[in-house]
């Protein structure tokens, strides 16, 4: 074992052989060759190169040189490329804070059966007066990178649950193909982490719709993780113990306090009540909405087709009979 290895348990270590073909003898020279191939795009600024940092990608991608150095490349161009989302990017910012505090993204004290990290969303409590989309996005990407420097979750990786319980219609409109593009590429194509499973709870129709707007965006194995449960929580329990989840996902434990995760980012500061005019941040979206890369802009132009958001008495019927529609390899 190397001293890049120090934080891993021994049950994590052999996962990390098993899974991810990781090699103590040869681990200096798979970050090396990744490290060789930053030449290669002069174009990206490569902002840090350490042992450590080049790590987590080469998990985040199972060894493979290639690819993790693909998926480095498009963090940093991700960042190049959207700088103002990572502008002040720190939970102090108002707009990040706000978003913290409502739960964005909450995080649950306890790992799941795999060791995996579970991150919880209950997207009702979005306050469109208070803060925007990409407030939200800021704030699950800082607290990403908060977490990513565990080794342990670099290893086992991370579970996201999303309640969409009473969010409203209204909320769903501001949800543009633009804005969710921008998401996946952040999380799915930017950041190394690996996401073990993506659970929606209680979704309405409306969300099945977008669901159809982003599903070509996604990776094959992005799908195959992502579960539509609906109201059916057994099916959610058959993948993510009771005994660890709040009980809004009828858990075991109590209701989950939306302060937890936003205390420990923010410690003495979470009280410190700062006012904050979404409005400023507007301007911001807008031009993401036009800035976008070429690729984006040309992948992300996919539009709802009319009557796509108009619900019917077949998906009504569909929806009230929802089982999950996809399970884990």
């Amino acid at each position: 074992m190397t001293h890049l290895q120090a934080g891993l348990s021994p049950e994590t270590l052999e996962k990390a052989k098993v899974e991810l073909k990781e090699n103590p003898d040869t681990l200096h020279q798979d970050i090396q060759e990744v490290r060789d191939m930053i030449i290669t795009r002069p174009d990206i600024g490569f902002l840090r190169t350490d042992d450590a940092f080049i790590l987590r990608f080469l998990r985040a991608r199972k060894f493979n040189h290639f690819e993790a150095f693909r998926l480095l490349a498009q963090y940093f161009e991700y960042r190049q490329q959207n700088l103002d989302m990572f502008k002040n990017l720190k939970a102090t910012d108002p707009g990040i804070k706000q978003a913290l505090k409502d739960g964005f993204p909450g995080v649950l004290s306890n790992l799941d059966h795999y060791g995996r990290r579970i991150l919880v969303l209950f997207a009702a409590n979005w306050d469109q007066s208070r803060y925007t989309f990409v407030d939200i996005l800021r704030a699950i990407l800082l607290s990403l990178e908060a977490m990513i420097e565990d080794p342990e979750l670099q290893v086992n990786g991370f579970v996201l649950i999303i309640d969409w319980s009473n969010f409203t219609f209204k909320q769903a409109s501001k949800l543009t193909p633009s804005m969710l593009r921008l998401a996946i590429e952040g999380l799915q194509d930017s950041f190394p982490a690996r996401f073990g499973g993506i659970h929606f709870v209680n979704q309405p129709w409306y969300i099945h719709a977008l669901y159809t707007v982003i599903r070509p965006f996604l990776k094959e194995k992005t799908r195959k993780r992502i579960f539509m449960h609906g109201n059916n929580l057994n099916s959610l329990h058959q993948l993510i113990h009771p005994e660890i989840l709040p009980s809004e996902f009828g858990g075991m434990l109590p209701p989950y306090d939306m302060g937890t995760w936003a205390r420990t980012l923010l410690d003495h500061e979470y009280d410190d009540d700062s006012e904050y005019n979404s409005d400023s941040y507007n301007l911001s979206v807008k031009e993401l909405e036009k800035d976008l890369s070429p690729k984006t802009m040309k992948r992300s132009q996919s539009v709802v087709e009319p009557g796509v958001l108009k619900r019917t008495e077949k998906e009504t019927s569909e929806e009230e009979n929802m089982q999950p529609l996809l399970s884990l390899d």
